[in-house]
């Protein structure tokens, strides 16, 4: 039985507390955050206690946390969680700046602990299965990666302004997914972004829809396209071009990988958010990661993949901005 200090009693913090309450292996033994209420509420839910994040960590029980908190305070908690000797699952990103997310994982090594980043749809079980069967070498090379991701409505002003901008906030999962799939960094990137839908996004000094272009120094190819706003629901498709054929996931709640010869289609409707149409991939992280945990050598994204889709980010902002390729530092 491993015991959890969860960090973050919100929308997110909850489905992880709610996914280790209900594994075998998990107990769930104090819930952390500023918001008293909610905090005891998540506790009460999972039978655990409302504590301080220095008594927490002090309890030498407590062998692994999750941070679900807000992004700026991810790389201070990774720090002290570190120097505690607890194991860490972390949200994405690591940070809105590549410096301290570097702290942080210097942090991390000097003093030997687990980081897992939370990067959920490498366990979605369609792209998943992508990933095996281009592992498998089903469609041969991979040369062109294709990935959507569009919101159903705009996230609050508020939240908007301290995001971090749409691609390190959004975006950045696709980041993980692209280098998950191309099986190469990707070397230059080329993004260009608009206001279409929210004008209040454009006058924080966002986005709400925008591309990114990603080359590997191969030559294999991905594009990006997000958007704050889709009018059918949370649209998330993911498509593989390689060499002898092609493989693409669909919107639908079970998995739904086809290849270019299949024929006909479902009328199954587009889950209407992340929290429905990623149930089965957030619980099955989480059980993995407890499966490392034990022991076993588990496919997940750690701090280093964490860092990598964050410079991709940073990238395509900065090219958002010039209006120029941006090459990426290997």
């Amino acid at each position: 039985m491993i015991e959890f200090a969860v960090f973050g009693a919100g929308r997110i913090g909850t489905v992880h507390a709610g996914n280790l309450h209900g594994h075998a292996d998990a107990k769930v033994r104090y819930v952390v955050d500023v918001d008293a209420g909610a905090a005891a509420d998540l506790a009460a839910r999972c039978g655990a206690r409302v504590v301080s994040a220095t008594d927490a960590l002090a309890d030498k029980d407590v062998a692994a946390v999750v941070i679900a908190t807000s992004t700026d305070t991810h790389t201070g908690l990774i720090g002290r969680a570190a120097a505690a000797r607890k194991a860490i699952f972390c949200e994405k990103p690591i940070d809105l700046d590549i410096e301290r997310a570097r702290a942080a994982l210097d942090a991390v090594n000097r003093h030997g602990v687990t980081l897992v980043l939370g990067f959920n749809r490498r366990h979605d079980p369609s792209f998943r299965k992508i990933r095996d069967e281009v592992a498998a070498g089903a469609v041969g090379s991979v040369e062109y990666v294709g990935i959507t991701s569009r919101d159903p409505a705009p996230p609050p002003a508020d939240y908007v302004a301290r995001s971090g901008g749409l691609f390190r906030d959004m975006m950045i999962h696709d980041f993980d997914m692209a280098r998950w799939l191309l099986g190469e960094e990707p070397a230059l990137v080329f993004a260009a972004g608009s206001v279409l839908f929210d004008r209040s996004i454009g006058e924080s000094g966002d986005v709400d829809s925008a591309i990114a272009l990603l080359k590997t120094q191969s030559g294999k190819l991905c594009s990006i396209n997000n958007s704050r706003h889709c009018s059918h629901g949370y649209d998330q498709r993911i498509e593989v071009f390689g060499s002898s054929g092609m493989l693409q996931a669909g919107n639908e709640a079970r998995p739904n990988v086809g290849t270019a010869a299949s024929s006909g289609s479902n009328g199954d409707a587009v889950a209407p958010f992340f929290l429905q149409r990623y149930r089965d991939a957030y619980r099955i992280q989480m059980d993995r990661f407890l499966r490392r945990l034990n022991g076993e050598a588990v496919d997940l994204a750690d701090g280093v993949d964490g860092l990598r889709a964050l410079i991709l980010a940073e990238c395509a902002q900065n090219s958002l901005t010039s209006g120029q390729p941006v090459a990426v530092d290997p």
